[in-house]
């Protein structure tokens, strides 16, 4: 984990023919709050709280799983055209205290997420706060992420206030204290130390951190600080008491 960070999954760049695209069937969450991130591409997320929401780029849909929560990810409404999908979806364990909340969901138009220019770099703060900017997006135990577009030769040094950072590198290469990271790696940086990226490429990077959490337990789309609600949980989609997404009839058995 990198701060309230327990999943970080990068999706695509993924081209889909005409008449396909992305079918993710309903599956329960508990103890945590996602974020999936497009660069390219649209998803249409719905839930057991009757929210149906295309997810688009730039945007954010923020689903807060709490005690329990459905949901759906499927294509959006480019199925009669080649289609393209691109971006991350991201998992932060609720603090002990939230984690059995009741479940929610928020959407957050791609405009209200702050911008700024800094000697080149285009930050978008997607969470939290940084370089005088702060995002509207919920929080529930102080959390960083961030979206950086770096021309090759820009440099950043990334906040050195949280006590637990990472930069992810989706595209182009950066380096960092004189090493080279490309796409598709993760550095995590040290506490207390600095870190600046400098470009070497055009290049994308994700930045996450924050507090930590404590540890968790993470079994299939599980969190929870025990075992024992983990188990809980399974008993519980076993025999289909999380509440249906409407609309939705197919059911994903619990893997075995």
């Amino acid at each position: 984990m990198v701060g309230p960070f327990i999943f970080f999954d990068h999706m695509g760049p993924a081209e889909f023919p005409p008449a396909q695209g992305i079918q993710v069937r309903p599956h329960p969450h508990i103890g945590i709050a996602t974020v999936t991130y497009l660069f390219e591409g649209e998803i249409v997320h719905r839930d057991s709280l009757a929210f149906a929401q295309p997810i688009q780029c730039g945007a954010i849909n923020l689903m807060t799983a709490g005690r329990g929560i459905v949901h759906s990810e499927r294509a959006g409404d480019d199925l009669d055209q080649t289609s393209r999908l691109h971006g991350i979806q991201s998992w932060m364990a609720l603090p002990d205290h939230e984690a059995e909340r009741e479940p929610a969901f928020v959407h957050y138009p791609a405009a209200d997420l702050p911008e700024l220019n800094l000697d080149g770099v285009t930050v978008r703060v997607i969470i939290g706060e940084a370089y005088g900017q702060a995002s509207p997006v919920a929080t529930y135990s102080p959390t960083l992420y961030l979206e950086c577009l770096m021309p090759s030769g820009s440099e950043l040094a990334l906040p050195d206030y949280q006590p637990e950072l990472a930069a992810y590198v989706v595209l182009g290469s950066v380096s960092i204290a004189g090493e080279q990271y490309a796409g598709g790696v993760m550095v995590v940086g040290c506490p207390g130390k600095t870190v600046t990226l400098r470009a070497t490429e055009d290049s994308r990077v994700m930045v996450i951190g924050g507090d930590s959490v404590g540890e968790r337990d993470n079994w299939w789309s599980f969190a929870a600080s025990s075992k024992e609600r983990i188990e809980q949980a399974k008993a519980d989609w076993k025999e289909k008491r999380f509440d249906a997404v409407p609309g939705e009839d197919e059911f994903i058995p619990l893997p075995e």
